[in-house]
């Protein structure tokens, strides 16, 4: 990634602050940073905020000792305790598990919101440059009358929905950032991202799509659906998901939001499910219907990222080459 034209030199003499280190799209933000700094002379000083010890040093253990590498292990709603300033923020923590939403909606929002407040708080004492806000294609709602959205569009959302907690949270964030923009100056830019994945996802217990089919078949079991399969999803490989993190903190307009997605390559769950079981002799793909509490209820629409491929992103990694990694890293 650190080989791709951005202008990785207007990150050098500053300080990164990036939440939610041990997620999957934070821990590569924050390898990329320090393999910019260690490799390509980028003098660029990293701090990872994260709340697991023991998963951060699995991540950064290397870099303990690094005067250019700083490990904040604390609670994101919690006073930040750095005493330095801080340039850049790529505030990504949160949890958008379905696990996790049925069982700690309240922790979800509270990572939304009070979180959020915290970040922005801490960055306008610290006259941050830009916060990178990580959101979600969900704060679309339902909307059943365009065939593409773009970052205009809205749709509905249930508020009684058990779902709820995380994409009602994230569409109050993004007014939060919004509001901070025009009251205090706080340049922002959201991104809503839609299904990414990624070598170092959660295989376990996790219950998006994607984790939970390809923990199936890392394990050796049958995959089974919750579903007649015919849902479509537009998967986002990690690394571009990042690259274009990077791209909106160049080059993206304060104040903006921006679409991440692949659209490039749509297909259903059960097309996903049959190509995930060939990559390992004997695993099934088992049609069960049920219940399915914690997803998503409305159908997909695709997004449309003209804004984001105009200021020069675009998907680089297939479908079937991402898969082929994760399955390498969890061989």
């Amino acid at each position: 990634m650190g080989e791709a034209s951005l202008p990785w030199r207007q990150l050098d003499g500053k300080t990164v602050l990036v939440t939610g280190a041990t997620g999957m799209l934070a821990s590569y933000v924050t390898l990329l940073l320090l393999y910019l700094h260690e490799h390509c002379g980028v003098d660029v000083r990293v701090v990872a905020l994260c709340r697991n010890r023991k998963k951060a040093e699995e991540f950064f253990g290397s870099y303990l000792d690094k005067p250019y590498f700083r490990l904040l292990i604390q609670d994101v709603c919690a006073p930040i305790a750095y005493e330095g300033g801080i340039d850049y923020i790529f505030h990504l923590a949160g949890n958008a598990s379905p696990h996790f939403i049925n069982t700690d909606p309240v922790g979800i929002m509270r990572c939304n919101l009070v979180g959020t407040m915290n970040i922005l708080e801490c960055a306008r004492n610290w006259q941050t440059a830009k916060v990178i806000f990580a959101s979600t294609r969900e704060v679309y709602g339902k909307n059943e009358e365009a065939d593409v959205l773009d970052e205009k569009a809205f749709g509905t959302l249930d508020t009684m929905d058990d779902r709820s907690c995380y994409p009602e949270s994230k569409r109050a964030a993004e007014t939060l950032l919004r509001s901070y923009y025009l009251q205090y100056g706080m340049s922002f830019n959201t991104i809503r991202i839609a299904h990414s994945y990624g070598p170092t996802m959660t295989l376990e217990n996790d219950g998006r799509v994607m984790a939970d089919l390809m923990g199936d078949v890392v394990t050796g079991r049958d995959i089974v659906l919750k579903s007649n399969g015919e849902a479509l999803r537009a998967f986002l490989y990690v690394t571009d998901a990042v690259l274009g993190m990077f791209t909106v903190l160049f080059y993206g307009t304060p104040g903006m939001a921006y679409n991440l997605a692949n659209e490039t390559e749509p297909t259903s769950i059960r097309n996903l499910a049959k190509l995930l079981a060939s990559q390992r002799e004997g695993v099934q793909v088992v049609i069960s219907v049920g219940e399915q509490k914690g997803y998503c209820s409305y159908r997909r629409t695709a997004l449309d990222t003209t804004a984001i491929e105009h200021l020069g992103w675009k998907p680089e990694v297939s479908l079937t080459e991402g898969i082929k990694r994760v399955f390498e890293y969890n061989a």
